[in-house]
């Protein structure tokens, strides 16, 4: 096992230092900012859909290895996904790193993630799964269209 959490540490950093889809669409019909005011991730996400299908996404910004690794597996995973693709990976992405720390994850929800089931250790590190999930947010923000900005915190009023 130790071999396995070895190459998904090489995975992330290796997304970490060369990310892919890291850039800034020109043409795009949905978009969202990811801000994570705790640490100062911030995030971009562009989307440009025909019809039902992703045909091309970019992100920009700044955030850590995780932040930054996530955003660029996201991405990857779905350039050419359908809308019903892309929110069934996200649900799935989000079910896995919000497993509870000590609750097992099967096996086959992680195989189900592909490359992204190397982000599944960040559950035994709380703090960090904020640091995961933020490009998934706001993702999710930009294809919803429900808000422009989103924050991994809870603004008090």
């Amino acid at each position: 096992m130790s071999e396995l959490n070895e190459l998904y540490q090489q995975l992330i950093l290796e997304h970490n230092k060369t990310p892919r889809n890291f850039k800034k669409l020109e043409q795009f019909t949905h978009d969202a900012d990811g801000y994570n005011p705790l640490c100062g991730d911030h995030y971009h996400i562009w989307l440009k859909l025909d019809g039902e299908t992703i045909s091309d996404i970019g992100f920009q910004g700044s955030g850590c290895a995780i932040s930054k690794s996530s955003a660029s597996m996201m991405t990857s995973a779905l350039k050419g996904a359908s809308l019903t693709e892309a929110r069934a990976l996200f649900e799935k992405f989000h079910s896995v790193i919000m497993t509870k720390i000590g609750d097992p994850i099967p096996e086959e929800k992680i195989e189900e993630l592909g490359s992204l089931g190397a982000l599944a250790g960040v559950r035994e590190f709380p703090a960090r799964i904020k640091c995961a999930s933020l490009a998934w947010h706001a993702l999710n923000a930009a294809l919803t269209q429900t808000e422009k900005s989103i924050s991994t915190e809870i603004e008090k009023k």
